[in-house]
């Protein structure tokens, strides 16, 4: 036993046997880490892929999604790359976007219900009213103006005794959209160039009577005038107020204020009790 030990010890002292066994010892690590990493590249992932051409706006569904195996490296070199079904089904393709057959998905692509353009419409608060402000591509600062953007109103007109009257007449309000004159939204895509002709908002009744009265004044070349702000305006927005009593009072003294009737029927259509509002 003693020999065998002294011959062990004498092997290990050999400084050739040494610089042998650390050389084999760094090939297999470096052997074992190259595996590592060739299996962790190339093991496959399921990913979900487009079974058919989805055009812009279409709501995607679960028989428009197949699914294929991809390597890890794909993925790992793709951070935007969808992984999972559950980010598609039930979610909308971008605007302008058209994803081809047999194409994988990415976030670039894909939009909320939430984050369609429209869905703002739909979530108007009761008692108000969507106004459309007719525009340019001047008016709009070079098609500057973006939905989302909470901007001011300016007025221009001229008053009675023939002096120019122009004001902020509605203080931070939000543009929903930006639509050209096919009321196609102007921002949706970037294959064509699209002129504004329309911000579209969403305003309490009053506010909206207002403008519309504004709109209808004849004789005193009225304007209602986009003025864009900076980024901390539309991050930290105010109240949506009127700013001017003086052109308010104005509009209004342009304009008769007319009755509104309010039915109201009981159960059976019995009776019909008819009030007046002013």
């Amino acid at each position: 036993m003693g020999n065998i030990v002294t011959t062990i010890k004498r092997f290990l002292g050999n400084k050739n046997t040494v610089t042998i066994i650390g050389v084999i010892l760094g090939i297999l690590v470096l052997y074992i880490g190259y595996n590592y990493r060739v299996n962790q590249a190339t093991t496959p992932v399921t990913v979900p892929y487009a079974k058919e051409e989805i055009s812009s706006r279409t709501l995607i569904t679960s028989d428009m999604i197949g699914y294929m195996e991809v390597s890890s490296s794909v993925v790992n070199s793709s951070p935007n790359l969808i992984t999972n079904a559950s980010q598609l089904i039930n979610n909308y393709v971008a605007f302008g976007t058209t994803i081809p057959a047999n194409s994988l998905f990415y976030n670039s692509q894909i939009l909320t219900s939430d984050e369609m353009p429209d869905s703002a419409f739909a979530n108007i608060p009761d008692g108000y009213t969507i106004y459309s402000l007719g525009v340019n591509l001047h008016t709009t600062y070079g098609n500057s103006i973006y939905p989302g953007n909470y901007i001011d109103l300016y007025f221009k007109g001229i008053d009675d005794t023939q002096k120019i009257m122009f004001g902020k007449l509605i203080e931070s309000i939000e543009v929903l959209a930006v639509k050209d004159s096919n009321g196609n939204h102007v921002f949706e895509t970037t294959v064509e160039s699209r002129t504004p002709a329309e911000l579209l908002f969403a305003v309490p009744n009053d506010m909206y009577d207002l403008l519309m009265k504004a709109g209808y004044i004849s004789g005193s070349s009225i304007e209602i005038i986009p003025v864009p702000r900076n980024a901390s305006y539309s991050a930290n927005p105010g109240d949506t107020v009127v700013s001017s009593d003086q052109i308010r009072d104005f509009i209004l003294s342009k304009s008769a204020t007319i009755a509104q009737n309010t039915t109201t029927t009981t159960p059976n259509n019995q009776t019909n009790n008819t009030t007046t509002t002013n």
